[in-house]
């Protein structure tokens, strides 16, 4: 377990792709099985403890140590876990037990018992290895590393290209004992397994204006960027399957789309809500379906969903991956042409002569849920991960908003001792006395100076305080201007402004601008699409 700990706080210190890649690899080549499996899992989000639970930590925490003392810790540090490993009124003397032992453990933990299984977990641990324990426990790692990039030192480690690993990924469980002893040499390739699996997504460069230069519009061409979320559909003896862009298995979201899946092929795409024949709606609208694991009648009915398929990757038993884009398209229009068209339709292509007729179709396109075109070359198998000059994003340029700062939180991992989640508002009301409503948060767009700038601006104008959440003076004579960028605006009832961004972050900071020439909500209703 110790290991494990010490694996997790260097790559929160560890910043840089390269450094964290480095620890893995020396993590899976020097920590024998079944830990080594235990950690992957863990770090690829393999692991699930339901017994336990952020608040029962608290209540545990609150038996041993004084709850006012706790209370200001928690509110200083910021972290739950890093401030109950820290707090916690042992020395952790014992031996500490292997990770195995610590999944086990959590693994049959039932929600009576579970308070004493962490409790004494938390007993033999040292600080570094509650904190491990507690981000294991509660699924939050929180260390920089996504799933993708622990799979990429996997094929470093093993000398194997990342795509046979994510080919294999779904018929793989943890430990992973097969899978790491076919690494270092000691045993066959594990045979997938699993049914329909999931195949590594080909991705996009962002296109910069430098790259037109050298591109030839004859050879590549365009579709429409969809706002809505990159998804895999397979089908296959039976099996239906639809997947995220990373792989995971998001079919209990979606039964509507899984049953009109009655064919053998796997197709690539866009999920969106709506009726394609009709109506396309926004990403708000696919926000009220994802991450359930049931859907109501009363959700399947209001908000519908289709896939706008981009590309085809299996047909019957072919693999069609190979073949070049010109004559992967026409085999997907001819497959569509035999599927419910209320939930599948082909993306159109776009038709342009030169680069500067395609960007004013990206200034403006035909739909509000467009967020930008795509290029792919005419001659380009489809290729796993993001290979550069097959296929560009064009995405459209963000709009831009001048809002108030209003309210800060902590961060979390690193960034847990500096105020560095803030809430922003602009002015509604009458003119001569508005009020600051809020309209979004952002947690990035900054650097590490203007973090520490910005933090030291939060302390210094505190006026009150809510937990681990402060509120800034922000008023017509004084507050911190923040140009927000974002995609777009939907309308939304769950928010006080009747209003909700897409993907908002901080371009800049406007400490040359007063607080009362920040925008009004006026501003962004004007920016809402039609209807």
């Amino acid at each position: 377990m110790e290991r494990f700990a010490e694996l997790l706080d260097r790559l929160v210190l560890t910043p840089a792709r390269n450094g964290k890649l480095r620890l893995l690899t020396d993590y899976f080549a020097t920590v024998p099985d079944p830990d080594r499996g235990y950690g992957l899992a863990a770090l690829t989000g393999g692991l699930d403890f339901p017994a336990v639970k952020p608040a029962m930590l608290r209540t545990l925490t609150t038996e041993r140590v004084d709850p006012v003392l706790f209370a200001y810790s928690y509110d200083y540090v910021g972290d739950l876990a890093e401030t109950v490993s820290l707090i916690w009124p042992a020395d952790g003397g014992t031996e500490a037990p292997a990770l195995s032992h610590v999944v086990e453990r959590l693994s049959h933990a039932s929600r009576s018992d579970a308070p004493a299984v962490m409790a004494k977990l938390l007993d033999q641990l040292s600080p570094s290895g509650r904190f491990a324990a507690i981000k294991l426990a509660t699924g939050g790692l929180r260390v920089g590393v996504s799933a993708r990039l622990t799979k990429q030192a996997l094929a470093e480690f093993g000398g194997v290209e990342i795509q046979e690993i994510e080919e294999l990924w779904h018929g793989l469980t943890a430990p992973y004992s097969d899978l790491f002893a076919w690494l270092e040499g000691k045993g066959p390739k594990p045979e997938n397994a699993a049914q329909a699996p999931f195949r590594p997504v080909m991705l996009a460069h962002p296109a910069a204006e430098a790259d037109f230069s050298a591109l030839d519009p004859e050879a590549y061409a365009a579709e429409w960027k969809w706002d809505g979320i990159r998804v895999q559909a397979v089908a296959e003896g039976g099996i239906r399957r639809l997947y995220s862009r990373t792989g995971d298995d998001i079919s209990g979201a979606f039964p509507d789309l899984v049953e009109a899946m009655d064919f053998d092929a796997a197709l690539d795409g866009e999920l969106l809500v709506g009726d394609p024949r009709s109506t396309t709606g926004t990403f708000s609208d696919l926000q009220q379906r994802l991450n359930r694991k049931t859907v109501s009648r009363a959700m399947l009915a209001d908000y519908p969903v289709f896939m706008r398929c981009y590309d085809l990757l299996l047909l019957g038993e072919r693999d069609v991956r190979a073949l070049p884009y010109a004559e992967r398209r026409p085999q997907l229009a001819a497959f569509l042409a035999e599927l419910p068209d209320d939930r599948f339709d082909l993306s159109p292509e776009i038709a342009f002569t030169s680069w500067q007729e395609l960007d004013d179709k990206r200034c403006h396109p035909p739909h509000p849920v467009i967020e930008g075109v795509m290029l792919k070359r005419r001659d380009s198998p489809y290729l796993p991960g993001r290979p550069k000059g097959p296929w560009f994003k064009w995405k459209r340029d963000p709009f831009t908003v001048d809002a108030v700062l209003m309210y800060a939180q902590r961060g979390h991992g690193k960034r847990s001792s500096f105020y560095s989640d803030y809430t922003f508002g602009v002015w509604s009301g009458p003119a001569e006395d508005p009020v600051l409503v809020p309209v979004g948060k952002a947690y990035f767009g900054f650097t590490d100076e203007e973090l520490r700038q910005i933090d030291k601006y939060v302390r210094d104008n505190t006026v009150e305080r809510f937990g681990p959440v402060r509120a800034v003076r922000a008023d017509l004579g004084h507050g911190l201007v923040l140009e927000i960028a974002f995609e777009g605006l939907n309308r939304s009832t769950r928010h006080k402004s009747g209003i909700a961004m897409r993907f908002p972050r901080i371009s800049r900071l406007r400490w040359d601008k007063p607080a009362h020439e920040a925008d009004r909500i006026e501003t962004l209703e004007a920016m809402l699409p039609a209807g």
